[in-house]
């Protein structure tokens, strides 16, 4: 048994089985034989993708629903009830009177979003009556009373919520009215959906009852977790808990933001602890293996194939999306298909086995699968959802859910905005119902105003909306709302960023604003202006007041104040991680605000929408830092894959769900390798969790940390709940940021599969920069180079900047109106032109400063030598008498000289002598003053030490001293020895103990602290002058110092740290005493030895003096007699010199004389072009940065409208300097043109654009010209040739990085490889001091030669603005002057090879001597701009410049006679230029029929082959203009003859026409305005006011045709002739062959 969709793969190859030879063929060729008794059975929905080949080979029964019908499932269902007579009555009655019609109306007059087959619904009626029919619901069959009306109630019950449920809200009105007919009892207020059956009162009772009104709800908890109880709440989750109870697999549909999901999240989480459930989400990209492995997880054996919940429990899995996922190209969803299996009925194989199940795809085994049920929810099939098939829809029981009321609606926000009021703003209590009110409103206007186009996709509201809007309501701050309108503001506020900042046009952003103002006119009684003033930016954020221990979300009044603010938070940022330079204008500040409230909202997430390089990632990254959030990224390689996203998936989700840390995951969709990524993120988006992430060893840590949360809650600890607890976590703090480009296909089919992208997200739409901050930008990037250029121009400068900017995007939508090319204008590229002009502005600035300046050096340089030449004449006549005098002066004073040394030699004796008694009396000296020295050096020591002590000596110590009454005897001895030593005489005092009269020293010493005090004391110790102790003190202070037991400081430190010190000042003094008179006479001796010494150095000083000048005298006279000498000398040199120099003149004004005035007028066109540097580098930049995809008609008309902006913003440019002449030289030029580039000066361009770009080049290369030139132009250099398909292509490309070398890489298709983004975005860095770049996982050093160019042979690529940012894109297609020469050049080849070789030669050797011309040229000016000093002197240099200009003058004869050679040879050439124009006007003719079906293409080298041909085919002559007669004859035909071979027969007249045209046009026999007016019906110039002669049949548009035509010179008059004649042109009108019928006469 085949049971499930055919495909027509697998059923071609059963062909042969249902042959009768029953022969399997497999893959490898094996044959296997079916048994004759096998037959094959083939379930199926049908046969849409069978061949007729299977199905003539089978037996087919075609089981039509309509003709079985319902009835026979109602009487066997019927059979069943038999047991109870009175029940079997009631319910037949009921069956045959309610059901019957219940299905007609709903086949009538009900429309079902999601078509429910009757037998299907049926089912579930007669399912759902069996479980709700029970006694614990009020059907007792022992109540006889009850009993029959019980049944009928829970079975109209039934009937409603199986068949009634599933039509729309119109059709509920008309199943309103059957169950009324059928029912007078249903309450009268509301609809029969509005009631549910009371087993109680045995009666309907209104749902309402129900619902809890005192609910009020508790802003502790996130604001997506609050759920508002209602009647359709309460409704849909009692008869869904029925169901789920009932184990029925249930399928909810309805719209988006209806509640499906909350509504289901709530019956499951109340359900018993015997049932366990999973949550899965399914997008576009969901495959079977995943929902396999994902149910295979929560299931564990219980017997040897069945599979079931662990622990005997029941799990009930909940599907959110059902039907999203992607068909199969033959119409299979295998997920669903696996859905419907595992619900099935298992096949008769398996009938010992209960429910369904599949296979294990690795042992080919059936696995059972038991004890799972099924919850579906999904939205109506469209927009990205597909239909179901019935196969899988028949196991379930529907609950369609509508869209809620207003009223219902209104009860749910009006209960949370009241909460909100009575929390905070009590007095604002009565603004609640207008502002649900006024949101109703809007919403509804803006789901019907603002549908949904191919260009605004995004564009799908729902009741999702108006949460976020009562949301950001709910952030209102107490602090910031004191009023009405401060309410009504921040409502405003969070309309903009619900609504508003999704809009992508200023057209729907002014008709959003309209809808505000007048909401808020009518719903608030309010005018807009009073809540928001006029030219007011309605801003809100949380950080626009730092430092906050609570951020405030609070209204931006002061602008710069969040600006600095900004400024400030992006400073921290750039100091903490790799810097942004951003320029902050207003709406990037908006956007950072924008961001930051999507992120301070629990589970808040954004879609960023716009073109790369509007700021997304960047300002999110500063948004991030600014709300102090851990930002997360990806980093994709080439080897990136799955694995490496699930182990990042881990990291993000761990840190938000396990350490709670708030993260943002910023994703950009060039990032998604895999669509699969785009499904993990919807699953995040809309459940907060990735199935199958995370095994048990990762959950491990995380339900550790967990658990404490639960058992805090007193929630049980189980598996289910510990996961539950992490995913709320993670629905709590992580906040993704997608950012994406709106402008490709891959977006609107991604925002289709994946439907979380919008719902769940707030989305802001980047729209491109405006004028203001296109100025503001330019202003911030160009302010470095105001001091290049005038203070006039920089004005302009920057308003050219954005006039560029604009007027390119402006001609890129005509480029894309008129050609159907692509062309991507975004920030980026401004940015790109702003860097271009940068460097362009230097470079051109320093090359003219630079040519000129040698220029103006080598023009000083011969107009000085000119004027040297006279000079050095009369120089070097004046110079011979003075050399005759020097020669004499000099004979003198040598002889003078000779004298005066003899005499010298006597003093210097005398002198010698002198000195050596002085020396000798000096070292007496020093030895004496040693021997004092040491002496002292003995008690020097102690002194220090003593002094030291005294310094340490405290005012309070010595206080504390005189305070003593009895003072220890240590005390008073040190203190007489200090009076001793101040020679200071005691009085008397009696002696108490032998009444004798004795020496009163302690009185003293109380006498001399008091006098003193403590300070003086303290100095005079200090300052004691010890040179003058005397020896009568010391023979007296001596007993006192030598009894060590008594007067130590040792002893006396016990005693007082005061008398301490003064005791080592004593001992000090004393020790200094003797050293000092030991000293002494050693110090006198000192003194005489001195005296002695003075007068020995006074007698040699006197010597020495004599000696000097002696000694000066002949050093004066040397010195005269070298200064004579060195003038000799030199005005011999400077006589030579000037002879040298004359001779030098000559050469140099003989050899460059003549290159004067070319230098002067070359130094005059350098300095025009330095005034006009501004306005030059300014297009040239642009056309770098913008113009590369261009065709040169429109680069030329960009450029000529660029010239006349820079005229009127009076920004200077070289008038009649092209742009080549600007980026390259005539020399590179001619190399490229040798190397293959076509001259055309489209091409030029393109090759100039190329050379300087500061991006790798992209060349759109159809006919491979470009692709040629590149390889021959790095031919030499070791090219390396790759393509994306090569296996090794990356390894090549690293060594090319590694080592420096070119690399060409062709074939590029609309998409980039990953792997290719370092090496286009140039992304290197330092590492050990070189210059690296990681490629995949590869750091590999980079070299500065290489160089990389891409190709593709692509007529009219599209790339998105994300990867046109990373390259330039160049044109290549060739033109027609372009190929007109190459064309004349084969045809010359073939008539006269002799010539065309010659032609090929001259041009070789031409370049080559233009070369070295330039070379010379430029090392003259070089030689002669570094030469310092007098360049006559430079003898060397004289030689080097008359050679090379020997060398020139030979270059330019050569070159004379070459180019007189090729203008011959030109001449004759020319005469096969029409030959050549002929088949360059037939190519692009036969080009353009691509136009007509992508199908015709011709390549250029299939062209040029069958040129070739026709060439050495066609009739020979010797005339020329008979032979390019016959040529051209030859050629038009059998072009003609092979292209029609390729086309279609209904085009191969419009070819024909096509080619007629386009050879009269290329022999300018068609007028182009006649043409003009064939093709448009209209010509330029004011046609006349004649009235129409015949309105009956001349239509309004056929007389301005016949008006228009008159304008032309050969039909002047003709509206008059044709109002004449009207019968005849009636005539002609209405004849069925006018085509053949003469006109009429004039």
């Amino acid at each position: 048994v085949f049971d499930g969709p055919v495909d027509a793969l697998w059923i071609e190859s059963m062909n042969t089985v249902l042959d009768d030879n029953k022969m399997l063929t497999l893959i490898n060729g094996e044959r296997i034989a079916m048994p004759p008794q096998v037959s094959l059975l083939f379930e199926v929905m049908d046969l849409s993708v069978a061949s007729p080949a299977t199905v003539s080979r089978a037996g087919m029964v075609y089981v039509d629903e309509a003709d079985l019908g319902h009835q026979p499932f109602v009487d066997s269902w019927l059979q069943t009830k038999a047991e109870s007579k009175e029940q079997h009555a009631v319910l037949r009655e009921l069956c045959s009177k309610c059901l019957t019609k219940a299905l007609e109306l709903k086949a009538a007059r009900c429309k079902e979003p999601v078509p429910v087959p009757d037998l299907c619904a049926v089912i579930s009626l007669t399912k759902m009556f069996d479980a709700v029919a029970t006694i614990e619901n009020g059907v007792d069959p022992s109540d006889p009373q009850s009993f029959a009306r019980m049944t009928e109630l829970w079975f109209l019950f039934c009937l409603l919520w199986t068949v009634g449920i599933t039509v729309d809200e119109p059709g509920r009105m008309e199943m309103d009215s059957l169950f009324r007919e059928v029912d007078a009892q249903i309450p009268g207020k509301g609809l029969v959906y509005d009631c549910y059956v009371d087993p109680k009162k045995k009666s309907w009772a209104p749902w309402d009852d129900r619902v809890n009104h005192a609910w009020r709800p508790s802003f502790d908890q996130p604001f997506y977790k609050l759920f508002v109880p209602t009647v359709d709440t309460v409704r849909y989750s009692s008869v869904l808990n029925m169901l789920v109870r009932a184990k029925r697999h249930t399928l909810v549909t309805g719209e988006s933001g209806v509640a499906k999901s909350s509504i289901i999240f709530s019956v499951l989480a109340g359900l018993d602890e015997n049932t366990t459930w999973l949550n899965l989400n399914f997008s576009a990209q969901t495959s079977s293996v995943r929902v396999s492995d994902t149910l295979e997880t929560r299931l564990e054996k219980r017997t040897k194939d069945t599979f079931a919940p662990p622990g005997g429990k029941r799990l009930v899995a909940f599907i959110d999306d059902l039907n999203m996922p992607e068909k199969e190209i033959f119409g299979a969803q295998p997920p669903l298909e696996l859905i419907r299996s595992a619900i099935d009925i298992a096949p008769n194989c398996h009938a010992d086995h209960s429910g369904g199940g599949w296979y294990d795809l690795k042992a080919l085994k059936w696995r059972s699968i038991v004890d799972v049920n099924l919850v579906g929810a999904m939205g109506p099939p469209g927009g990205g959802r597909n239909p179901v098939s019935n196969r899988l829809l028949r196991h379930m029981h529907f609950l369609s859910f509508v869209d809620m009321s207003d009223e219902v609606v209104s009860t749910i926000f009006g209960t949370i905005l009241h909460a909100l009021c009575a929390s905070q703003f009590s007095d604002l209590s009565d603004l609640v119902d207008p502002l649900v009110a006024a949101t109703l409103s809007v919403y509804h206007t803006v789901c019907e105003q603002l549908l949904p186009t191919p260009a605004k996709s995004h564009y799908t509201f729902n009741l999702r909306d108006i949460a976020k809007v009562v949301q950001g309501v709910c952030m209102a701050d107490k602090r910031r709302t004191e009023d009405r309108n401060d309410l009504v503001r921040i409502w405003l506020h969070e309309c903009q960023r619900v609504f508003s900042d999704r809009l992508v046009d200023d057209e729907d952003r002014a008709w959003f604003d309209g809808l505000l103002r007048s909401t808020c006119t009518d719903q608030f009684k309010v005018q807009y202006e009073r809540v928001v003033p006029e030219g007011t930016r309605l801003i809100y954020c949380d950080f626009y007041t730092p430092n906050q221990e609570h951020p405030m979300y609070e209204q931006v009044v002061e602008y710069p104040k969040l600006e600095h603010s900004v400024q400030e938070s992006l400073r921290e940022y750039n100091e903490l991680n790799m810097p942004m330079h951003l320029v902050l204008f207003t709406d990037a500040i908006e956007h950072v605000c924008k961001i930051c409230r999507v992120l301070r909202q629990p589970g808040g997430n954004a879609l960023l929408l716009g073109v790369g390089g509007s700021g997304r990632q960047s300002l999110t990254k500063l948004a991030v830092h600014i709300s102090e959030y851990e930002l997360f990224m990806v980093e994709i390689t080439k080897s990136y894959g799955l694995r490496d996203w699930r182990d990042n998936l881990k990291q993000v989700l761990t840190l938000a769900g396990h350490e709670g840390k708030n993260v943002t995951f910023l994703f950009t969709d060039t990032q998604i390798v895999n669509e699969l990524f785009l499904e993990n993120i919807n699953n995040i988006l809309s459940s907060g969790e990735v199935p199958n992430l995370f095994d048990d060893s990762d959950l491990a840590p995380i339900f550790e940390k967990v658990t404490p949360q639960l058992q805090q809650k007193k929630i049980p600890i189980s598996k289910t709940n510990l996961y539950g607890a992490f995913v709320e976590q993670i629905k709590a703090k992580i906040h993704i940021v997608l950012a994406m480009s709106p402008l490709s296909e891959a977006y609107r089919n991604r925002i289709r599969q994946f439907p979380s992208l919008v719902n769940n997200c707030t989305i802001d739409w980047f729209s491109p920069w405006p004028e203001v901050a296109l100025s503001s930008v330019a202003r911030t990037n160009l302010a470095d180079i105001e001091g290049s250029i005038k203070p006039a121009e920089y004005p302009g400068v920057i308003k050219m900047c954005v006039l560029m900017h604009q007027s390119v995007e402006q001609m890129s939508k005509r480029y894309m109106e008129e050609m159907q090319r692509y062309n991507q204008v975004t920030p980026t590229s401004y940015l790109s032109l702003l860097s271009v002009l940068k460097s362009t502005l230097k470079h051109r600035f320093t090359y003219l400063n630079e040519q000129r300046n040698r220029l103006v050096i080598g023009l000083e340089k011969l107009a000085s030598t000119k004027e040297q030449v006279a000079t050095l004449q009369q120089q070097l006549e004046a110079n011979q008498p003075i050399l005759e005098r020097t020669k004499v002066e000099v004979e003198q004073q040598q002889v003078q000289i000779a004298a005066d040394k003899e005499e010298a030699a006597t003093v210097q004796v005398e002198s010698e002598a002198a000195a050596s008694a002085a020396s000798a009396k000096a070292a007496e000296c020093e030895a004496i003053k040693a021997s004092a020295e040491e002496g002292l050096a003995a008690a020097l020591p102690a002194l220090d030490e003593a002094v030291k002590s005294l310094s340490k000596l405290k005012k309070d110590q010595i206080v504390e001293i005189k305070a003593l009454k009895k003072p220890p005897a240590g005390v008073k001895l040190v203190l007489k020895a200090v009076c001793i030593m101040f020679e200071m005489k005691p009085g008397k005092t009696t002696d108490p103990d032998t009444g004798q009269k004795v020496d009163d020293w302690w009185g003293l010493s109380q006498k001399m602290l008091s006098d003193l005090g403590p300070d003086k004391l303290k100095t005079k110790l200090v300052d004691f002058d010890k040179d003058a102790i005397k020896e009568s003190t010391v023979k007296v202070i001596d007993p006192i110092c030598d009894d060590k037991e008594t007067f130590s400081p040792e002893v006396i430190a016990k005693v007082s740290v005061a008398c301490e010190a003064m005791c080592m000042w004593v001992h000090a003094m004393r020790t200094y005493f003797y050293v000092n008179r030991e000293v002494e006479p050693k110090r006198q001796q000192l003194a005489g030895a001195t005296e002695q010494l003075n007068a020995a150095a006074a007698s040699r000083d006197a010597a020495q003096a004599k000696l000097q000048a002696v000694t000066d005298r002949l050093a004066k006279l040397e010195a005269d007699l070298a200064a004579a000498i060195d003038k000799k000398a030199q005005l011999e040199e400077e006589t030579e010199r000037c002879q040298r120099q004359l001779g030098n003149a000559e050469k140099l004004l003989s050899g460059l004389g003549g290159e004067a005035a070319s230098w002067e007028l070359q130094s005059k066109e350098y300095q025009r072009q330095m005034d006009g540097v501004s306005g030059d580098s300014m297009i040239c930049a642009a056309l770098i940065s913008y113009l590369g995809p261009f065709i040169a008609t429109y680069r030329a008309e960009l450029v000529q409208s660029w010239k006349g902006a820079l005229d009127d913003n009076n920004v200077p440019y070289s008038k009649g300097v092209s742009v080549p002449d600007i980026l390259s030289t005539p020399v590179e030029i001619r190399q490229w043109t040798i190397d293959g580039l076509p001259a055309d000066s489209f091409s030029v361009e393109n090759g100039c654009i190329m050379a300087k770009t500061p991006r790798w080049p992209l060349l759109i290369d159809p006919q491979g010209q470009a692709n040629k030139w590149a390889k021959n132009m790095e031919r030499d250099n070791q090219l390396e040739v790759i393509k994306l398909s090569d296996k090794d292509f990356l390894r090549t490309l690293e060594n090319a990085v590694r080592f420096g070398k070119p690399v060409v890489l062709e074939n590029i298709l609309e998409d980039l490889d990953p792997a290719l983004e370092p090496i286009l975005l140039r992304q290197t860095y330092k590492q050990g001091g070189s210059e690296v770049m990681k490629i995949g996982e590869n750091v590999i050093p980079y070299h500065s030669d290489f160089k990389f160019r891409m190709t593709t042979k692509l007529s009219n690529p599209h790339y998105p603005p994300e990867a046109s940012v990373k390259v330039t894109l160049l044109n290549f297609t060739i033109t027609q002057e372009g190929l007109e020469d190459q064309l004349l050049g084969i045809a010359v080849a073939k008539e006269r090879p002799d010539l065309e070789e010659t032609k090929n030669n001259l041009v070789l050797q031409n370049a080559s001597m233009q070369k070295q011309l330039k070379e010379i040229e430029d090392q003259i000016l070089k030689l002669l701009s570094e030469s310092s000093g007098d360049i006559l002197d430079d003898e060397q240099l004289i030689n080097t410049l008359a050679q090379s200009k020997v060398t020139s003058d030979e270059i330019n004869v050569k070159v004379a006679e070459a180019r007189e050679t090729e203008v011959k040879i030109d001449e004759t050439r020319e005469e096969y230029r029409p030959c050549a124009f002929r088949a360059a006007l037939l190519f692009f003719c036969v080009a353009d029929m691509a136009r007509v079906d992508p199908m015709y293409q011709y390549s250029l080298p299939w062209f040029v082959t069958l040129f070739v041909r026709a060439i050495e085919d066609s009739e020979q002559s010797e005339v020329i203009v008979e032979r390019l007669k016959n040529l051209n004859d030859f050629f038009t035909y059998s072009l003609y003859v092979n292209v029609c071979r390729s086309l279609f027969e209904n085009h191969k007249l419009l070819f024909s026409f096509s080619v007629c045209i386009k050879v009269l046009m290329g022999d300018s026999m068609i007028d182009m305005e006649e043409w003009r007016f064939l093709l448009s019906g209209s010509a330029l110039g004011q046609a006349s006011e004649l009235e129409n002669p015949a309105p009956d049949w001349v239509t309004a548009q056929i007389w301005t045709s016949v008006r228009s035509l008159s304008l032309l010179p050969a039909f002047q008059a003709f509206e008059g002739s044709f109002a004449e004649h009207v019968d005849a042109w009636r005539a002609y009108f209405d004849d069925n062959e006018a085509h053949r019928a003469p006109l009429p006469e004039p």
